[in-house]
């Protein structure tokens, strides 16, 4: 068979066909937390949110933190009256706990250890428990959901 296309065609074809290779390539460097479960993302949601109040005196780390919370936010079904209230009081909790190592504070005076922090929060039970309490649907992902949307 002898397929002939007029250009006008052949262009479009060449422009449809490059920006599907465009997007199916930027689709690897996409954030992938819509494949993750709303438990996972939860507690990267409250990870995050410790990393950006703990940083909030460094400006371009804290809106880099924040921004992760509000894309976060839209891939994770959670209780949206309670768990700012909550996640709040715990960040601030683990922020406001006081470690301490002699070596380091020997070599770095004034360290506070808040990413420590805020990891120690990430593995808690605490934080284990409010997923309990505030996540709805933990096992599902935000792709499950919405299977239409490849991305994000």
């Amino acid at each position: 068979m002898n397929l002939h296309l007029s250009p006008s065609l052949a262009f479009s074809s060449a422009f449809v066909f490059l920006s599907l290779c465009c997007s199916m390539a930027g689709a690897v460097d996409s954030p992938q937390a819509g494949a993750r479960t709303n438990a996972q993302n939860f507690k990267d949601m409250v990870l995050a949110t410790c990393v950006a109040n703990a940083y909030k005196g460094d400006k371009p780390a804290a809106t880099d933190a924040g921004s992760s919370v509000s894309a976060l936010r839209d891939w994770t079904e959670y209780d949206l009256e309670k768990a700012p209230d909550e996640i709040k009081r715990l960040v601030d909790e683990y922020l406001a706990k006081d470690y301490q190592n002699p070596l380091v504070e020997a070599e770095i005076k004034g360290v506070r250890f808040d990413l420590l922090k805020c990891l120690d929060l990430y593995h808690s039970d605490e934080l284990d428990s409010q997923v309990e309490r505030l996540v709805i649907d933990p096992v599902k992902t935000y792709r499950q959901d919405s299977p239409s949307s490849a991305q994000p």
